[in-house]
């Protein structure tokens, strides 16, 4: 178990957006949450990242409570947030983009003494490959279409070197073409880390989830394989049959 989400409760202005909700992740587990809109799913991303702070429950990661922490702090632990806008330095190219998103310089003696190397090199080049863009090294991250930009923003996420990466909604506004890469793009990252992915296209959710759970009004309304998921009364009337 790498993260165990138990007893959670947020609200906003009396508004109760998770209401005591327990939700877990195993190891190399690409977990899909899905729920009509104000389920509380962002919610749950933003409380495990610490961009919302819980009124009550707990949140472990690797059983280092991070409900307290701040956010670099819960980033330098090991988990990974994406937005569903991508946030990427448009300025700059797909190579500096991965360079600046490296942990090591850290400080600004770091900064000043850092030095790349061949092996860094080649970890971003890796890095670039994974996410489809070694071809578009010397490309500035403004010109890149709208999933490049999803792709780079995941790399961007993973010379970080996450243990937990947070997807929201990755493959909005994309392609079919570009659905189908980045299926194989979260299979691929699953296997030596584990994801939790936010999503509503259910051609996706069939793809690569390994678990699926349906938040509705802040609760878990089911949980399991898609196939189970699916088949459940409540979530059809809530969700799947509108």
């Amino acid at each position: 178990m790498i993260l165990a989400v138990e007893d959670l409760c947020v609200s906003f202005d009396g508004f109760k957006a998770l209401d005591n909700l327990n939700f877990y992740v195993e190891e190399h587990e690409l977990h899909v949450v899905i729920g009509p809109n104000g389920a509380g799913k962002t919610t749950l991303l933003d409380a495990i990242c610490g961009k919302t702070r819980p009124d009550t429950g707990k949140i472990l990661f690797n059983g280092r409570n991070l409900e307290r922490m701040l956010e670099y702090q819960i980033t330098r632990a090991g988990v990974g947030r994406k937005f569903q806008t991508p946030m990427v330095y448009e300025d700059l190219t797909v190579f500096e983009n991965l360079e600046i998103s490296s942990p090591k310089p850290r400080g600004v003696v770091g900064c000043l003494c850092f030095r790349r190397d061949s092996a860094f090199d080649e970890a971003i080049g890796e890095i670039a490959r994974t996410v489809f863009l070694d071809s578009h090294f010397e490309r500035k991250a403004g010109q890149l279409s709208h999933g490049q930009k999803q792709w780079l923003e995941i790399g961007m996420l993973l010379m970080q070197e996450p243990e937990l990466l947070l997807l929201d909604e990755p493959v909005a506004g994309m392609s079919a073409k570009e659905r189908e890469q980045t299926a194989d793009l979260l299979r691929e990252i699953a296997r030596g880390r584990s994801v939790v992915v936010i999503e509503h296209d259910m051609e996706f959710v069939k793809a690569v989830a390994h678990k699926v759970t349906v938040l509705h009004q802040g609760k878990m309304l089911a949980e399991g394989k898609i196939e189970k998921v699916q088949q459940d009364p409540r979530v059809i009337e809530v969700y799947l049959g509108h």
